[in-house]
């Protein structure tokens, strides 16, 4: 009775890590039916029950100093990723990863536009942004703003960032920020995401079994 005792804090801990792993790729399975949902809807608008509504128009300026909106991307997957330049790893990582998906595509990667939207408008300027994203892929294009442009657009794809006080950065502050990869459609309409943690084979095939 004892040693039965003693085994069960084990078997609930089992439990609740087979539920939780259950839960994770619920959530996945989610993500792909929405996906579906609304890859015949309008932008930002959803098309079924529970359908995130992710996406919107957007007007930023690129690393070039172009003005650009959501319009000059009408036919293309954008593969859209939003972070800072000071980021020290989760950003570089993540865009290292897109750019590997990029690659693993073939020819069907010109069909998708990488893009990096910065979530910390008062230092990525477009000049920042130019050297910035050439390191990752030539394909990339980074987006600023203002901060009314930037929090313009976070708000529409549900993206999180906070500007916060880092003592070790040389202005005192660094951006706290959600860490997601967004696939939106030829029309703008959202069609899966990639959380932290994904490999570029997965995310490119992924990909590959949505576009057409």
């Amino acid at each position: 009775m004892k040693r039965l005792r003693s085994l069960i804090p084990t078997f609930v801990m089992l439990f609740l890590l087979v539920v939780a792993a259950g839960v994770a790729v619920w959530l996945w399975s989610a993500g792909d039916e929405m996906a579906v949902q609304t890859e015949a809807g309008q932008t930002g608008q959803a098309t079924g029950t529970g359908t995130p509504a992710i996406g919107g128009p957007f007007a930023l300026t690129d690393q070039t100093g172009k003005r650009v909106t959501e319009k000059d991307f009408t036919g293309k997957y954008m593969l859209i990723y939003f972070g800072f330049t000071f980021c020290p790893d989760v950003c570089p990582t993540e865009l290292q990863v897109m750019s590997g998906a990029l690659d693993e595509l073939g020819a069907d990667a010109t069909k998708v536009q990488p893009i990096f939207v910065t979530v910390d408008p008062d230092r990525d300027t477009p000049e920042v942004l130019a050297r910035y994203v050439k390191q990752f892929n030539p394909r990339l294009v980074g987006l600023t703003g203002s901060a009314q442009d930037i929090a313009a657009i976070a708000k529409e794809y549900r993206v999180y960032y906070e500007k916060v006080k880092d003592d070790s950065s040389s202005d005192d502050y660094s951006m706290d920020h959600s860490s997601i990869i967004y696939l939106m459609g030829p029309d703008g309409g959202f069609l899966t995401f990639f959380p932290p943690g994904t490999s570029p084979e997965k995310m490119a095939e992924k990909i590959k079994s949505l576009i057409q």
